[in-house]
């Protein structure tokens, strides 16, 4: 067997060295051929294209939080390598929603020795960009978008941007067409989710499933401010749907309209601002390396 390693070294701050000291160990014991690359954040993804075409790995390892995670499944589209999470990230969202073992050896190990590779699917937006995880338009995203500017980074900076812009939002209108639906209407947030929750545990729906070739837009039209504040970082778990009054819609394909551009965040990075944004499921994108443990497999 032929592994590659795709490695961000700075994510989530977390050092990676001993995982990688000790995943070596483990692969040389094995007789396990492999070869370790780190993103540097310059052309990543033309060396990263290159190193695929002459490692020629049999499967591939991403070691990161869920940003890596993205890079790797966009990396690998249309080239019939499967992957694998190794958790080491600040939000590890997406490990989390399919049920990846928390330990990084632990993890490696699934990937190294299970037989069980299904289809993990793909948000495509505006026809350029990618999502794996939740996007969304409005509260979060101004959240998100303050969040990056600051050099701390945790569930307390998190939170105290959290806190301000709950203070500060205001509705604003929406126009939601799907092949079944057409929806107008006032939200603070219109999310994209291809999945059930943010990195940071708050769930936006209660139904999302990576790999059954649909996804979500939740519409969240009401938020009890007050109570929300008041719960602080209690909230930032399954309370916080008990606080908000959403609208869910399940679709293979959406487009929003806004009166004016709005701020887009997709999978924790900031994309930019539209005024419409237009998005299809790719199903079964991406070749997932997973085990028995993953609820999200369609029996």
């Amino acid at each position: 067997m032929k592994l590659l390693f795709i490695v961000n070294p700075i994510s989530g701050d977390v050092d990676k060295e001993p995982f990688l000291e000790e995943a070596k160990e483990l692969c040389s014991f094995y007789g396990i051929n492999f070869l370790v690359f780190k993103t540097t954040g310059e052309q990543d993804a033309l060396k990263l294209s290159k190193i695929l075409d002459d490692f020629k790995p049999d499967r591939v390892a991403s070691v990161g939080g869920d940003g890596t995670t993205l890079f790797t499944a966009i990396s690998l589209l249309n080239k019939n390598i499967p992957m694998g999470i190794i958790p080491l990230g600040s939000a590890n969202g997406m490990a989390t929603e399919l049920y990846v073992q928390p330990e990084p050896i632990q993890a490696l190990k699934d990937i190294l020795l299970s037989q069980m590779i299904y289809g993990l699917d793909l948000l495509k937006v505006n026809k350029e960009y990618y999502s794996m995880h939740i996007g969304d338009v409005g509260l979060n995203a101004n959240i998100v978008n303050a969040y990056e500017k600051d050099p701390n980074r945790g569930m307390i900076t998190y939170a105290k941007y959290f806190l301000e812009e709950l203070q500060n939002f205001e509705n604003f209108d929406i126009e939601v067409s799907t092949p079944k639906e057409h929806i107008k209407g006032s939200v603070f947030m219109a999310a994209i989710c291809n999945s059930r929750k943010y990195g940071t545990g708050v769930p936006l729906n209660l139904i999302g499933n990576p790999m059954d070739g649909k996804f979500e837009i939740v519409l969240m039209e009401q938020l009890d401010m007050t109570s929300l504040i008041k719960a602080g970082l209690s909230a930032f778990n399954e309370k916080f749907y008990t606080y908000q009054q959403s609208k869910t819609l399940v679709t293979e394909s959406a487009t929003l309209k806004f009166k004016e551009p709005r701020l887009l965040q997709l999978d924790g990075e900031v994309i930019g601002k539209f005024k419409t944004i237009d998005i299809e499921i790719v199903k079964g994108a991406v070749q997932l390396i997973t085990t028995k443990a993953n609820m999200n497999i369609q029996n």
